[in-house]
């Protein structure tokens, strides 16, 4: 289309939007876009307008706008307008884009002191002036045109800057806007984001496209609390590694980086990687310990054996730096030698002066403590102050050699770590009450610096913030200012521990210790055997009854019934009604009898068993059974003789004294075969009473010729374990008669 002029039946084509004007009604709005218009001095006239849109022309000029007091939105973007705001201003005027213009110059706008937003991309401005006195400004867009350096924008109540696409270096003259909200500085020259310290409200930062190659750049954002999206796309500093974990734990109230949404599970990974709770680095410590030692051959150890119920008795003295717990750990093991023993810890520190090792601890470079822990020979380590620190086992097991309990020494990272293992050690907590003798004491030292001082210090907070948010993380607390007063407060915690006697100026006091050994019928413990805790010894009541809890073990049904079926049998062995032997085997063994018995023989023969090797079973048990058979069937060869004796049955069980027992025929019973039945066939079980005699006759049994064993029911012992098979020669001994 040609360059046009705008006619009046244009404009009134193109009219909307009825509205009252005075005292009469008129359309306000007026959008006329892509027709090529170069003159639009017709507008004139219409000085009712309220909207005026003419994008995509070719307007060069906008002085019939002066016309139009009523004007509040102004659209005359790509137009070919070189005059900036070329026009009276109207006094509603609030909205005005003259982007994809020919603009080079900005001109003084204090005149338009209703001005909120104001649109001038794509033009070829290179200084920003002329706005700071629109004290209405809250949206100001100046994308894409030669500016090159911030200013111009002071104490404006700006909430939405676009500077994109300019040629900016640095981020400065921001400070003033306290009340910026969006930041727009993409595809510039920026390599620091230094500058955006004092922004509280800022909520979103677009630096796409620049020059931004450290990571620790974000750190300048850290502060600004409303902070929810930073968008660094296309700047070096994303080829940096773990860039994304990093930027998301620095800023972790981010909820969206470079235009993908950071979710919960991004920020927890993001702390536990950077900067983990003591919990996750306890855990990790403990997994990494636990997977290294099922690496190594399994032992027994004999520090998880003091007992079948009671854990492995353990002292841990903690407490920030340099508080004592050294010295008191060594005046208690001097003086308890006899229940305590000092474990000395690992460490790549040097030793501090007065400090031996081997006694207080075992100095090794980090590579060889790198290799223990390859090892599996530590129970928990932790890193302090740049050095590492370990427990090893063999601290604990040389102690537990000695049947003496560990008492060891560490900071709270390896409380943690330790409250993940299977020991259940008691926790004292020593911690300094006086920061200014606390400080006075390290520096009386002479072995810390400024630096050290002042990260002990701090951690000071940090024990405390945990005795008073955990309860009970702690078995007892006490102040470290004194130490003489804090090693008679931990000398009484102990002895009450150990329950010692001590005679004092009240009397005598003492406390029974719990006996596991010690329990009733249903495996609990006596009554008399329980522990006497004084109720106002807070500090103690709490660990006494989780002991008490794990010293009462928990029968299941089987358990309990096999012990009174043990107690009911030794009351019938006191009481002279004792089973015989025979009846003990077959319901301990539920055997098949052997089914190789000789022919008939004559009814007169004797009645004594004689298994199918034709000698007393007394000598086949101890030819063929093992040490390990006799000892699953609950009897000796002794004990089997005896019961067969003509003695009292007291007298059988005597090892060694029975009589001989006379064998038995073995054709008196295998004269009929077919007649003798299964015990199970008759309705015997292996747990159902036999009468037995009270005592065992030497004398052959008689039976009826017609039925050899009619009067008596035959019970056949079972093959003991071990039992070498019947040969063909054998068996041809028995039946060839």
């Amino acid at each position: 289309m040609e360059d046009a002029e705008l006619t009046r039946e244009v404009v009134e084509k193109h009219l909307s939007t009825l509205g009252r004007s005075g005292q009469s009604f008129a359309y306000q709005f007026l959008t006329v876009p892509r027709q090529n218009l170069k003159n639009v001095s017709i507008l004139s006239e219409y000085t009712h307008l309220r909207k005026l849109e003419l994008p995509y022309n070719k307007i060069k000029d906008l002085s019939c706008v002066s016309h139009m007091p009523n004007l509040i939105i102004l659209d005359a973007s790509h137009n070919e307008l070189s005059t900036f705001f070329g026009f009276q201003p109207p006094k509603y005027l609030k909205e005005v884009n003259f982007s994809h213009n020919q603009i080079s110059e900005m001109k003084d706008l204090s005149a338009y002191f209703s001005l909120n937003k104001l649109i001038l991309d794509y033009n070829s401005i290179t200084e920003i002036k002329g706005v700071e006195k629109c004290s209405s400004l809250i949206h100001f867009s100046i994308a894409h045109n030669k500016i090159s350096r911030i200013s111009g924008l002071n104490n404006l109540p700006l909430k939405h800057l676009c500077l994109r696409g300019n040629l900016i270096k640095k981020i400065e003259n921001l400070h003033t806007l306290r009340a910026l909200q969006f930041l727009d500085i993409s595809s510039n020259r920026i390599h620091s984001l230094s500058g955006l310290q004092n922004l509280p409200l800022l909520g979103s930062i677009n630096f796409e496209s620049n020059m931004i190659s450290e990571i620790k750049e974000v750190s300048y954002l850290h502060d600004i609390l409303l902070l929810r999206e930073l968008n660094l796309k296309r700047n070096p500093v994303q080829e940096q590694p773990d860039y994304r974990m990093m930027v998301i734990f620095l800023l972790n109230r981010l909820t969206e980086l470079d235009e993908l949404a950071v979710t919960a599970v991004d920020k927890v990974t993001a702390v536990n990687k950077y900067d983990p709770p003591l919990e996750v680095v306890a855990a990790r410590d403990h997994m990494t310990h636990m997977v290294y030692q099922h690496l190594q051959p399994q032992v027994i150890f004999d520090s998880t054996l003091p007992s079948l119920d009671a854990p492995y008795p353990l002292l841990i003295l903690t407490g920030p730096q340099a508080c004592g717990k050294r010295e008191l750990a060594h005046k208690l093991c001097q003086d308890f030698c006899d229940y305590f023993a000092y474990g000395a810890c690992h460490t790549t520190r040097g030793p501090y002066f007065g400090e031996e090792d081997g006694s207080d601890y075992h100095f090794v470079l980090e590579e060889e403590f790198q290799n223990m822990i390859r090892m599996g020979c530590f129970v928990q380590t932790m890193q302090y102050g740049g050095h590492w620190y370990g427990l090893s086992r063999e601290a604990i097991e040389s102690a537990a050699r000695e049947g003496l309990a560990c008492c060891v020494h560490m900071e709270i990272e390896g409380v943690y770590s330790l409250k993940n293992s299977y020991f259940e050690p008691r926790y004292i907590l020593l911690i300094p009450t006086s920061t200014e003798g606390y400080i006075s004491r390290m520096k009386a030292r002479g072995l810390y610096s400024n630096a050290q001082i002042d990260t002990a210090v701090s951690r000071i907070d940090l024990y405390v913030r945990v005795n008073r948010e955990q309860p009970g993380f702690f078995d007892s607390v006490i102040p470290s200012d004194n130490r003489e007063e804090a090693y008679m407060r931990l000398k009484q915690i102990v002895e009450d521990f150990l329950g010692l006697h001590e005679q004092g100026a009240e009397g005598d006091r003492t406390r029974v210790i719990p006996d596991s050994s010690s329990q009733g019928e249903n495996g609990e413990a006596l009554a008399s055997q329980k522990v006497e805790v004084n109720p106002a010894d807070t500090d103690s009541m709490n660990y006494w009854n989780k002991v008490q809890a794990r010293l009462t073990p928990q029968k299941t049904s089987a358990e309990l019934a096999s012990i009174h079926r043990k107690k009911q049998m030794l009351r019938e062995a006191l009481m002279g009604k004792s089973p015989g032997v025979y009846p003990q085997l077959f319901k301990r063994h539920a055997h098949t009898a052997p089914s190789l018995l000789g022919p008939p023989s004559q009814p007169g023969a004797s009645s004594s068993l004689m298994p199918s090797f034709g000698r007393p079973l007394s000598d086949r048990i101890e030819d063929s059974s093992s040490e390990e058979s006799r000892a699953s069937s609950g009897l000796s060869v002794h004990s089997s003789a005896g019961a067969l004796s003509a003695g009292s049955p007291a007298e059988g069980l005597d090892a060694g004294s029975g009589p001989k027992v006379e064998p038995l025929d073995i054709s008196v019973l295998g004269q009929n075969l077919e007649s003798l039945k299964d015990p199970l066939e008759s309705g015997l079980t292996p747990d159902a009473p036999r009468s037995v005699p009270e005592q065992a006759s030497p004398t052959p049994l008689t039976t009826s010729p017609g039925r050899p064993g009619s009067n008596a029911k035959p019970i056949l012992p079972p093959i003991p374990s071990g039992r070498k098979a019947d040969t063909p020669s054998s068996r041809q001994s028995l039946t060839g008669q």
